[in-house]
């Protein structure tokens, strides 16, 4: 069996991984899932959280860990690949907690533009996508 499998990592603007992983930790839905090699087929509804992966071992040194803050898309594994298509990704690495807080007090405030239910919840999509980059800037362990 493989020791590893292609992951992609791709939102609307950029592609923002392609490489081989050992292990992938996705928040999808309804609740955290697991990706290791030979993973059955499969197509999922990704939700909101902390995406966490972890780089195969290489012939360039020793593997490590990569975690992302995601939000709305789709997961399908198949064929040894796992594609990510997320509505919003950012790097753990790229995230500030001075900069994420600042923008969870911003959004505290904010009211939605009209009272209409798709900006209701824009609005708390966008605080809970807030939150959650500050949770993980506050928790940055690296890689």
């Amino acid at each position: 069996m493989a020791q590893s499998f292609r992951c992609k990592l791709v939102t609307p603007t950029a592609a923002l991984v392609d490489a081989p992983v050992a292990y992938a930790s996705v928040p999808l839905h309804d609740g955290l899932m697991g990706f290791m090699p030979g993973r059955a087929p499969l197509l999922a509804r990704l939700g909101l959280g902390e995406l966490r992966l972890d780089v195969a071992d290489s012939d360039k040194g020793k593997g490590g860990s990569r975690s992302f803050a995601v939000s709305g898309g789709f997961v399908k594994m198949g064929d040894g690949q796992l594609t990510i298509l997320a509505e919003r990704a950012v790097p753990g690495e790229a995230l500030s907690a001075a900069d994420a807080d600042a923008e969870v007090a911003k959004l505290s405030n904010a009211t939605p533009t009209d009272n209409s239910p798709a900006s209701v919840d824009s609005l708390r999509e966008q605080r809970e996508f807030a939150r959650l980059k500050a949770g993980m800037a506050r928790n940055q362990r690296g890689i």
